[in-house]
């Protein structure tokens, strides 16, 4: 998907995901554990440094240890 630029929108985005970080363990777990805390809901994907915009060359060596954490604000109920 594509919307008025060269860049491709990531799909999770159109569906109210909003795109935070990559890492790997420990940090995955304590960063996502931190969004959870905050009323946010996590996801995991797993990370592509092909659609990366920065530098990846360290992660690459590697790359199946790594995942891209999204976080969108839970819903309330009320």
């Amino acid at each position: 998907v594509q919307i008025g630029s060269d860049m491709p929108v990531d799909p999770l985005v159109l569906e109210g995901w909003e795109r935070e970080i990559t890492l790997d363990e420990p940090r995955l777990s304590e960063v996502a554990d931190m969004y959870r805390e905050t009323c946010f809901e996590v996801r995991f994907e797993p990370f592509d440094p092909d659609k990366e915009s920065g530098c990846t060359e360290c992660l690459r060596a590697s790359a199946e240890k790594y995942k891209t954490i999204y976080t969108r604000r839970l819903q309330s109920n009320g």
